[in-house]
């Protein structure tokens, strides 16, 4: 028998190093994403700490694909599901401490805790992170943003983890921050980072981040089955005005539906499919291409295999 066939007829889960942490195997991963779609992981891990994370990344096969996800903001899992593992962080990569001017925050905290956590130290500067669905983690890979301030602007400091389980501490400029994008290698995981706020009246920040939450619940479906924002801006533009200029709100495919509120979200109205959003999302970037003549990039991360007999919209 040949090696790659032995590896064919072995379980992925015997062929992975002892954790502390858990595997789980054939776990869906619709629960977990905000569209509530998608496949399931071949095998889920969950690690118990940094050092149990390092020693799996130094013990997992190189043939074996390690995907990470957060808490499903960004992301659109395709109904055939993940093969290979699939990392999620818990609740040991989610503190957030105040150190002077700084917040120090896990890769999993969630980015409006982040926000939450600097008003109540007096610290300024952060509020936009309160419109910003997602992690931290998240935030660094795409550089995230909202309500023109973006990671970038705030970032001192990010610890990143290597293939071979070897941790890098990492300066801004390390980072390679344009518009929703790092040149972080891709297979590179992060762990947490330091940000940097400026002192102010805890009542002042509070008022900033409720004018954020009253200007996002009013211009966004954030109380729909969505992923944010599906595209990205090109330049010197917006993308729901092209979209909006094609013709494309409340446009549908199956369950998926062009939000009405604003047309650069893409809605689960109840039924959809993982396959129904992408080809939706497909059929606006051929509609505002044929209309407007740009050629929108998309902002939503797609990942995983179709259904057999399915086919994706297009490439990750």
């Amino acid at each position: 028998m040949t090696a790659m066939a032995q590896r064919m007829d072995t379980a992925l889960i015997e062929r992975l190093p002892p954790v502390r942490g858990r595997y789980r195997e054939q776990v869906s991963l619709a629960g977990v994403t905000w569209f509530r779609v998608g496949g399931p992981a071949e095998v889920l891990y969950r690690p118990a700490d940094r050092d149990d994370l390092c020693d799996f990344l130094r013990g997992k096969p190189a043939d074996v694909p390690l995907t990470v996800i957060g808490v499903g903001s960004n992301l659109l899992v395709r109904d055939g599901g993940i093969p290979g593992v699939v990392l999620r962080l818990g609740r040991e990569f989610a503190g957030i401490t105040v150190d002077g001017q700084d917040v120090i925050c896990g890769a999993v905290a969630l980015d409006v805790n982040v926000a939450t956590v600097a008003k109540v130290g007096g610290l300024a500067g952060l509020e936009f992170l309160s419109g910003v669905p997602g992690t931290i983690g998240g935030g660094l890979r795409m550089n995230a943003g909202a309500y023109g301030k973006e990671i970038k602007d705030v970032l001192v400091e990010a610890e990143a983890v290597d293939p071979s389980g070897t941790i890098h501490r990492l300066r801004p400029e390390d980072l390679g921050h344009t518009y929703r994008h790092s040149s972080v290698p891709e297979d590179w995981i992060f762990l947490s980072a330091r940000l940097h706020g400026h002192v102010d009246e805890p009542d002042a920040i509070a008022r900033r981040i409720a004018e954020i939450h009253a200007a996002r619940t009013g211009s966004q479906p954030i109380r729909t089955r969505t992923g944010g924002s599906t595209f990205k801006n090109p330049p010197d533009g917006k993308a729901w005005e092209l979209i909006d200029r094609a013709g494309c709100r409340g446009l549908r495919r199956g369950g998926a539906m062009v939000s009405e509120q604003h047309c650069n979200f893409l809605i689960n109205t109840g039924t959809a499919t993982a396959t129904d959003i992408e080809t939706l999302g497909e059929d606006v970037r051929a509609r505002v291409r044929k209309t407007c003549g740009v050629e929108l990039e998309w902002e939503i991360r797609r990942i995983g295999n179709p259904l057999p007999g399915n086919r994706s919209g297009g490439a990750s």
